[in-house]
């Protein structure tokens, strides 16, 4: 098995290939964030000499098309995007009745109704040539893979199109398969992170036996030890001495998503600005109430009542995710904000509110100090 000694900053101050291949300076990676992340957030990371990034999972490959447009009219370095690769869940009426009855004291407070059924609101990229053709189209510099891996046919086409591809991997045994099957790069995403964990399978179980619930610097060891390729550090990183203390653990760059929502080049509203500027950002809870997989946000109304004792499991993932929008979109009107998803990491209550460039450049200083 390869050596450890592998960090992405050497004492020469040499990046990784990897990263010199991306034209990186700093060893430092914008998360995705569907819904949160922009052009302008990406393009001002990926210009302060990180990687900035996408994430278009939920969006349609027109709107992908325009963002992958708008951020490179902001940047000529490279940038990310992310997609979903999950298996579509089979129908089950019976279980999205279930959690639409549970679910029912906060239609009623919102003066909705529940909806008849619950649909599929988000696609995979394992069933999206249209996306597909969008990204060997505009070629962005990474495309990066959450909820597993895209067929064979896919990745072969977007290397040929000499896209840098990686994926995250919440256990070795998923940093094995996307070693397998030819990536460049492996996200270590640990259990602190925020947002959904990016594990293969569908299960909407949160710490059940299929999710040892890994943290960073364990996984990092692992997958450092164990497999071959590049490994990036994701999860509870939020300043300079958090990434050093990945690269002393052998990952080549540290991914950080919750670090940047308070960037005003971000899309988070004044509402999750506010959370995580308060006291509730030192308590966020893995949940699956929400879209129906597991996903680290601040702890609000919707997943206090998913997660009682006693509820249904969750409708599956994304369908569960059409309900708790209906709830947000209803509460928001009446300008109550507590059913939103508001995705953070452990690690929140260290976020600072300063301009990426910023932010980016605060963080290549305390590294170095570090």
């Amino acid at each position: 098995m390869p050596d450890t000694s592998n960090p992405g900053l050497t004492t020469a101050g040499h990046l990784h290939p990897l990263l010199q291949r991306l034209g990186m300076s700093l060893p430092i990676v914008q998360a995705p964030m569907a819904g949160t992340a922009t052009p302008a957030l990406a393009a001002a990371v990926s210009n302060a000499g990180a990687l900035g990034n996408l994430g278009l999972g939920a969006s349609p490959a027109d709107s992908a098309r325009e963002q992958i447009g708008a951020t490179r009219s902001l940047t000529g370095r490279a940038f990310g995007v992310n997609l979903f690769c999950h298996q579509p869940a089979a129908p089950d009426p019976a279980a999205d009745r279930a959690w639409l009855q549970h679910l029912a004291p906060l239609f009623d407070e919102s003066g909705l109704t529940p909806p008849a059924e619950l649909h599929e609101i988000y696609g995979s990229f394992l069933d999206d040539d249209a996306m597909l053709a969008v990204l060997l189209e505009t070629r962005p510099a990474v495309v990066s893979f959450h909820f597993g891996l895209p067929r064979p046919a896919q990745i072969q086409a977007l290397h040929e199109a000499g896209i840098c591809l990686m994926a995250t991997a919440t256990t070795l045994e998923e940093a094995q398969a996307i070693e397998a099957a030819g990536l460049d790069a492996i996200i270590a995403q640990g259990i602190e992170a925020g947002g959904h964990r990016g594990r293969f399978d569908a299960m909407t179980g949160v710490n059940t036996p299929t999710d040892e619930g890994l943290g960073t610097a364990v996984l990092v060891r692992l997958l450092v030890r164990f497999t071959r390729l590049p490994v990036i550090a994701a999860g509870g990183i939020m300043d300079g001495q958090g990434i050093r203390a990945m690269l002393g653990l052998g990952a080549v760059a540290a991914q950080l998503g919750t670090a940047f929502i308070l960037c005003p080049e971000s899309a988070a509203g004044a509402a999750y600005r506010a959370r995580l500027k308060g006291a509730g950002a030192f308590h966020t809870r893995l949940t699956a109430a929400i879209s129906g997989r597991p996903a680290r946000g601040i702890a609000n109304r919707l997943i206090e009542r998913g997660d009682l004792p006693g509820a249904p499991r969750p409708a599956a993932y994304p369908r569960a995710y059409d309900a708790a929008r209906q709830l947000h979109a209803a509460a928001s009107a009446r300008d109550d904000h507590t059913l939103a998803a508001h995705w953070a990491g452990q690690g929140a209550p260290l976020a600072r509110e300063l301009p990426a460039a910023e932010l980016v450049a605060l963080l290549a200083r305390e590294l170095q100090a570090a």
